[in-house]
């Protein structure tokens, strides 16, 4: 009536927790979203190079992880890697964002990544980690050794940042292409 535990067990055991093959696969799978979360964090190409290798070092070399979390683990370690990188903390200011492929061309991120890069270093961290990453305050809070509180600030600068940055930008409204000034409603409809 009652069998051992081993004998009620199958005798195939799938693999649950991800391999360095997995881990590698994501990481060329997700480059362009991976190094992007890197540079948004960092703020600087050469660092968001840094900060993408070690996430796959520490992915690789780090706790054993699911299968199913694979690609969230990865995100996690090049934030934690960009957090000890970068030290972002209450009150540092914004260097002038060093933002640059490895040919030494500018790249054209779009204006809106741009305002993001160019937020004060724990407004940068708290943007990208709860509005693009889904992080909870709690989670930042921890993150980043800060009090809810200077998260909660730190996020509604952010968004405030990001909102003027938006409103502000120059469009193309002009039949010649010049770029003005222009309210939103007021921008070229996209051709269909």
């Amino acid at each position: 009536m009652f069998k051992k535990k081993e004998d009620r067990l199958s005798t195939t055991r799938v693999q649950v927790y991800a391999t360095q093959d997995e881990f590698c696969r994501t990481f060329a799978e997700h480059e362009n979203a991976l190094y992007l979360l890197s540079l948004l964090l960092t703020a600087d190409a050469s660092k968001a190079e840094q900060c993408f290798v070690a996430g796959l070092e520490d992915s690789i070399q780090g706790s054993r992880v699911f299968k199913e979390w694979v690609r969230s683990w990865s995100r996690r370690m090049i934030i934690k890697n960009a957090i000890q990188m970068m030290s972002p903390a209450p009150g540092q200011v914004n260097g002038a964002p060093h933002v640059s492929d490895s040919g030494g061309a500018r790249l054209d991120l779009g204006s809106e990544l741009t305002a993001v890069l160019q937020l004060a270093p724990l407004e940068r961290f708290v943007f990208v980690m709860s509005v693009l990453e889904g992080f909870s305050i709690q989670e930042c809070s921890i993150l980043l050794n800060c009090t809810k509180q200077y998260i909660e600030i730190a996020q509604a600068e952010a968004l405030q940042h990001a909102a003027l940055a938006k409103a502000n930008r120059k469009t193309t409204v002009m039949p010649n292409g010049d770029l003005v000034q222009a309210a939103h409603f007021l921008e070229p409809a996209p051709a269909a």
